[in-house]
């Protein structure tokens, strides 16, 4: 988790040329979610609101700042518009179109579950940029099974791979994903895949009900049984490296969903 610094705090230098672009800035906002992120504020102008985020530039994850800058051309309609970034007295900083909204609200029922699902539909036909994204088998290499396991997440579709609730802004009847610092490129469901995960920890669904949201999502429907399987796995795994390095409420729950998923899965080839 990135060590959060207030607006106000930036250096006067870094402040100056956020004004420079957007402004003489009326108020900033601070905002707490999101992990990625050093600085992330909402900044009111009087030509309107901004969204800004950024990290130190030598901060071991500044290069998440460049992963959001390369995908964003390719995300009209689907992500906030990247205004502008900057490099300045040892801060990199992106700028954003701020969306007026709420984040996704996941439990059952839910009005938006049908609009993430149509995000992630549009998200699909997408054409991955070919920026140096990492690719999905990469990540969970460490996380699988069996070896062979990482061969199921492979693909040419861009992924978000980050599904949080927190991630998906709904704004006039329609959702956005934000957020790209860990963009990937890898098979076309594994963002439904990523999803499950999410609809069980933040909205309280069951594995079979969580399935059955992603199987909303056209791709799903490409998804081998035994490559779900394996990723449920894999997903566990992961979270059970991240709960032991960091533990604490939230990673624990997320443990907790990922783990229910992963036996429902085991349950099901049994």
């Amino acid at each position: 988790m990135t060590t959060r610094t207030s607006f106000d705090d930036l250096p006067s230098a870094v402040r100056a040329a956020v004004e420079s672009r957007t402004g003489p800035i009326i108020k900033a906002e601070n905002v707490s979610s999101g992990f990625n992120s050093a600085i992330a504020a909402r900044v009111h102008t009087a030509g309107g609101t901004r969204f800004i985020k950024g990290l130190p530039a030598d901060h071991k994850r500044v290069w998440t700042q460049q992963r959001e800058a390369d995908v964003n051309p390719a995300l009209s309609g689907i992500a906030p518009q990247l205004l502008w970034r900057l490099h300045e007295s040892g801060w990199v900083i992106l700028c954003f179109e701020h969306l007026e909204g709420h984040h996704a609200d996941y439990t059952p029922g839910s009005q938006d579950l049908p609009r993430v699902a149509e995000l992630l539909t549009r998200l699909g036909e997408v054409a991955c940029p070919d920026s140096g994204l990492k690719f999905v088998e990469q990540r969970l290499s460490n996380y699988v099974a069996e070896p062979d396991d990482v061969l199921y997440f492979a693909g040419a579709s861009l992924v978000h791979t980050d599904l949080n609730n927190e991630n998906v802004i709904v704004a006039d009847g329609r959702a956005y994903l934000v957020d790209w610092a860990w963009a990937s490129r890898g098979a076309a469901w594994l963002d439904a895949a990523y999803w499950v995960v999410w609809l069980i920890a933040a909205g309280g669904h069951a594995p079979v009900s969580a399935e059955r949201c992603a199987s909303r999502v056209p791709a799903w429907a490409t998804a081998p049984e035994a490559g779900v399987t394996a990723f449920a796995r894999a997903t566990a795994n992961m979270w059970q490296q991240i709960a032991g390095a960091d533990p604490d409420p939230w990673t624990a729950r997320n443990l907790k969903a990922a783990q229910a998923w992963a036996e429902y899965r085991q349950d099901l080839t049994n």
